[in-house]
């Protein structure tokens, strides 16, 4: 059996000295924001492991159709042997495509939690006793310190993650996976499409109130990490649809004028009653906009699958 084998590349330290910037640099600016990072604490990564479960939120239904469905047309496509999957966490999405790839020599999960990383990894050597597995514990936004594994390489980035990213950010984010391609490696790009507003909406603001537990949980991290005295109860949820940038935005709105403290900042923070925090942007895609956002980063879109109601794509690109 391979063993396998983890590499640290964050410093210990980075998590919390991240988190001190992104809430001292986004509650002192004008729109506030926090990014949504941060939800993912323990408690928030259950939370958002219901929301995959609503019946409103379809996007990890429709991506693991099409997973289900292509995974064959995507390793042949790709003729990858090795696959490096960032934000890979439980690596539950690319079993089918690991599945798939019958000349996969080796996987490179790239993750900032090592017990993610390690759990999922421990399982897949289990599985595929010959599969050569490297887990890196990274900021998957600033280059990474890759393996020598063989090629040709295919970067996984799914769940739409990437609508997260702004404009900008995706720009320089594209171009750093770019950076670390060989010609004749590829990107398999998870995106979410633009659709009906009122299916986007429900999508983030269910009916059980489950997202908006999610939402509010960002709070609850700044409350324990730095000491903040944010009331959760004094926020409500709110997911609103920007026909002109084509996102969702959830964010949390202030019922009340307040001021919060954050002790570890020496920082205090005042919010008039209705002012509203930015939690998180999504944003919805369309095929000609993807595809001119992988060309201006080098990379030619070859391949495109949608689930059977068009929701979701996934995208396989190359650098030629």
């Amino acid at each position: 059996m391979s063993p396998l084998h983890v590499t640290r590349t964050l410093p210990e330290d980075a998590t919390d000295a991240a988190l001190r910037a992104d809430v001292r640099d986004g509650l002192t600016a004008d729109p506030k924001t926090l990014p949504p990072k941060w939800f993912y604490d323990a408690r928030g990564s259950d939370l958002f492991e219901r929301i995959t479960e609503l019946p409103e939120y379809y996007p990890t239904r429709a991506e693991r159709e099409i997973l289900l469905a292509r995974a064959g047309e995507i390793a042949a496509a790709s003729g990858a042997r090795t696959l490096i999957e960032l934000g890979s966490g439980s690596s539950e999405k690319t079993r089918h495509l690991i599945d798939a790839l019958t000349s996969l020599a080796a996987y490179v999960p790239v993750d900032v939690s090592e017990s993610a990383l390690t759990q999922a990894g421990r399982a897949l050597i289990a599985e595929r006793p010959g599969l050569e597995v490297h887990a890196l514990i990274a900021d998957f936004t600033a280059p990474l310190a890759l393996p020598r594994t063989p090629g040709p390489r295919l970067v996984a980035f799914l769940g739409g993650t990437i609508g997260n990213l702004l404009p900008a950010e995706r720009a320089e984010f594209l171009a750093l996976v770019r950076s670390q391609l060989a010609p004749g490696d590829g990107l398999l790009l998870g995106t979410d499409l633009v659709k009906d507003e009122g299916v986007l909406v429900r999508a983030y603001d269910d009916a059980a109130g489950v997202t908006a537990a999610f939402n509010k949980n960002v709070l609850a991290v700044v409350n324990r990490e730095l000491g903040a005295d944010f009331e959760p109860d004094a926020f409500d949820h709110v997911a609103r649809w920007d026909p002109e940038r084509e996102w969702i935005e959830m964010r949390l709105r202030a019922r009340i004028a307040q001021t919060v403290k954050v002790p570890a900042l020496d920082l205090a923070v005042d919010f008039a009653a209705g002012e509203e925090l930015r939690t998180e942007v999504s944003a919805k895609f369309r095929r000609d906009g993807i595809a001119a956002e992988l060309a201006a980063a080098g990379l030619e879109l070859t391949h495109w699958w949608t689930d059977a109601e068009d929701r979701f794509a996934l995208s396989l690109s190359v650098l030629r």
